[in-house]
């Protein structure tokens, strides 16, 4: 009706489109440095999409994205992987030249390679093929794809096999994707197990760089912080008004992982819209955080006046003490 106010859209809308978002940091800048420098240059010094040989042109090379959950570095990946014109299109096959998987669960050898096929258009493999056979037609069908990244996300997954004998076979494994005439970069991410995992073969290690996005510090990202909440506030067309200390809370609740404190001020945003409020408050912070941590109020980050002292994740962090104990005991037994 002409002369009517428009509606202010819904929270929901709103907040689809926040997640929408990408916030472009370190991790996306040496994600693409380092598949660059992977990649072969044409005269005009762009990549292509014809992978880098090395060791005597024998063999190409692949990254390991290594950080805690929610740091926020399969969007980083996704997106660079994306916004690659090298990788964006095979011409010859209207696809992408990457192929982008989760680990399936439970990861094994031949589950993976089973996996990859079927998003190579073999949806069904025979019960009888081998894992040697899966994975020779896995190198034959990325191959046949022009496929140049295989990315696999949660690839600790697939390393942290029940023996140490699966594990070696799983990094062989890798290892032979990077030889050979079909040769390609291979794109591994997950927690700091695959870390540990892939020092267990210097031979792979080697042949891998390392990228370990920096955790958020206290006082360093505190200002950051603070206009990525202004940022996502002018982007539902809300003001803000947080305590001074907001910013710190923020870090601690969000274990010093940036995708986490991405997620939050999405979180306290739709608290606030549904709050049918047009101002972000610490209070918003405070009830998104207990909605998603099940908290009582003494134990909420945004509220209790020693919020510091807040003992976070105990139990993820004992489980994690003992995967580390059966994890060396499995090291001694070889």
């Amino acid at each position: 009706m002409k002369g009517a106010m428009m509606m202010r859209p819904d929270p929901v809308t709103i907040s689809q489109r926040l997640r929408a978002l990408h916030i472009p940091n370190q991790r996306d800048t040496e994600i693409e440095r380092q598949l660059r420098r992977l990649l072969q240059h044409d005269e005009h010094g762009q990549p292509t999409a014809v992978p880098c040989r090395f060791t005597g042109e024998k063999e190409t090379r692949g990254i390991a994205v290594i950080e805690p959950a929610g740091g926020g570095k399969t969007t980083a990946i996704r997106r660079v992987l994306e916004a690659s014109t090298a990788l964006s299109r095979n011409p010859s096959t209207g696809q992408p030249r990457f192929l982008a998987l989760e680990v399936p669960s439970p990861a094994t050898l031949k589950g993976v390679g089973a996996t990859i096929l079927g998003a190579l258009g073999m949806p069904i493999v025979p019960q009888k093929c081998t894992e040697v056979e899966i994975w020779h037609a896995v190198r034959h069908r990325l191959g046949q794809a022009g496929i140049t990244v295989l990315w696999l996300d949660e690839a600790h997954d697939l390393l942290m096999a029940k023996s140490i004998s699966e594990t070696e076979s799983s990094l062989r494994m890798i290892k032979s994707l990077m030889q050979g005439p079909n040769a390609i970069i291979p794109i591994l991410s997950g927690t700091q197990r695959l870390a540990e995992v892939l020092g267990l073969d210097p031979q792979v290690s080697r042949r891998f760089t390392k990228i370990v996005p920096a955790d958020l510090q206290h006082g360093a990202d505190e200002e950051g912080l603070k206009g990525l909440i202004q940022h996502y506030c002018s982007k539902a067309e809300m003001s803000m008004s947080l305590a001074e200390d907001l910013p710190a809370r923020l870090i601690t609740a969000s274990r010093h992982r940036f995708g986490r404190a991405v997620e939050a001020i999405i979180n306290a945003i739709e608290c606030a819209l549904w709050d049918g409020a047009t101002m972000l408050t610490s209070d918003h912070f405070a009830e998104a955080w207990a909605m998603q941590e099940g908290c009582s109020p003494d134990d909420n980050v945004f509220l209790s006046r020693d919020w510091l002292s807040i003992q976070l994740d105990r139990g993820a962090a004992e489980y994690e003490e003992a995967r580390k104990r059966r994890f060396q005991k499995k090291l001694e037994r070889v």
